[in-house]
């Protein structure tokens, strides 16, 4: 093993378990490093904020994943820096200590899969009002936060200020602010309506604000019309047009000048790449993404790959392909085959081309908008379609029978069986 091309895959998203899996046979030491000890689906990470799943539904050990691949070593620790003349990485302690313990590890070839983070266009301090929702972490703490603005409405002896608790604003509206807008208004208006006696849950008010003309604008227009429509039958006042001047503990300011007073504000409105790009010296987009070549590794430098949302790789419409799990799936797997064809000595696989596995978002219970190219649904099948394409790749055989079995039960009852409040916080 010590005497193989060493591979390091920076993240355990996607696109670098995509990554190590495609690199299973080859002869090489894979080493995966991740500052967490799991793997995330964050496709349906909003349902562990809005109650509908347990996290341990939608994340499993990076170790259990890769245990049968003998050529791969997985390592728990935050990258914090790059050295490409020397072809060594930086890693911080376990848990992303970062400063405690760090290390060096050398390269032969290096695959920067390292994700995304909320991004408030100039405006961070804003994240202290309006979390994102981009891990565990953030999905714990967004459902603590709900539950217990209900919890707190039900004493609250004001009459503004338990509207104020009760107004849940969510900013974005793409797939994931749909996606929590639709959740968050049937978990008030089905899954709370009987449990409490001094307040009606379903009176809270959730407002979707969206600075663009449209809903999911990625899709085409009629289906952002039925998104909307599908929204506003479930109670959800969509704001659209109407961009954020300013995020408070106490609310909203719309560019308008209106406030909307609300406890409970939640930030969907869009993404920054890592800090890959810092760390490599390369030259990044705006969104902090790097600019890569038509085999997804640096210009000048063919021994590093950036994939997933870590690379700006424009698609054949002129716009950079979107931040998906099919995008950062299919990249991982076509950088393993140029890692595989350089070690036989084999030409390069021809540039990277994106095969659009379409588009998917839920609008609650029974509605979602599925756009396939040339097939398009909406609704009830939809919705279906939706819900067996992501427990399709689920990793597990037990936990798509968890989450299926979990779905079915939400289906039938309303009941959100991990309404609970935990962890430390003072929200």
């Amino acid at each position: 093993m010590a005497e193989r091309p060493r591979v390091v895959i920076v993240g355990a998203g996607f696109g670098g378990l995509a990554a190590a899996r495609g690199l299973a046979a080859a002869p090489v030491e894979v080493t995966v490093i991740d500052r967490r000890n799991y793997h995330l689906f964050q496709p349906l990470l909003y349902q562990v904020a809005t109650a509908a799943l347990s996290p341990a539904d939608i994340a499993w050990p990076i170790r259990s994943i890769l245990a049968r691949q003998k050529n791969a070593q997985v390592l728990m620790g935050e990258v914090v820096g790059v050295d490409r003349e020397r072809r060594q990485v930086t890693i911080g302690g376990a848990g992303g200590n970062r400063g405690k313990g760090t290390r060096t590890l050398a390269y032969d070839t290096l695959v920067l899969a390292t994700g995304a983070r909320g991004a408030y266009f100039g405006h961070d301090g804003w994240a202290a009002h309006a979390p994102s929702l981009k891990t565990i972490a953030d999905a714990t703490a967004i459902r603590r936060h709900i539950l217990t603005a209900f919890e707190r409405a039900e004493t609250s002896e004001g009459a503004d200020e338990r509207a104020r608790l009760l107004t849940f604003a969510v900013i974005g509206g793409g797939p994931t602010g749909v996606e929590l807008a639709g959740s968050l208004a049937e978990l008030a208006r089905k899954a709370l309506a009987r449990d409490f006696r001094a307040i009606d849950p379903a009176a809270a008010r959730i407002v979707l604000i969206e600075a663009g003309p449209r809903l999911l604008p990625a899709f085409r227009e009629h289906l952002s019309a039925y998104a909307k429509a599908t929204l506003a039958r479930l109670g959800v006042e969509v704001m659209t047009e109407t961009a954020v001047a300013d995020c408070t503990a106490e609310g909203v300011t719309l560019s308008d000048g209106r406030v909307l007073a609300a406890a409970t504000v939640l930030w969907a409105a869009g993404v920054a790449a890592s800090p890959a790009g810092a760390w490599t010296g390369a030259a990044t987009d705006t969104a902090g993404r790097i600019g890569v070549g038509p085999d997804l590794a640096l210009p000048g430098d063919g021994r590093v790959f950036a994939i997933g949302d870590t690379a700006a790789v424009i698609g054949p419409d002129g716009a950079p392909l979107p931040g998906i799990a099919p995008v950062a799936k299919q990249q991982g797997k076509y950088v393993a085959k140029v890692i595989r064809a350089r070690l036989a000595g084999r030409p390069a696989p021809k540039a990277f081309g994106y095969k659009d596995a379409g588009l998917l978002a839920t609008i609650g219970r029974r509605a979602a908008v599925v756009d396939l190219g040339v097939l398009r649904m909406t609704g009830w099948i939809a919705w279906w379609f939706w819900g067996f394409a992501h427990i399709y790749f689920l990793i597990g055989l037990r936990t798509r029978v968890l989450v299926m079995v979990q779905w079915l039960w939400n289906y039938l009852t309303f009941q959100r069986g991990a309404r609970l409040i935990t962890g430390a916080g003072d929200d």
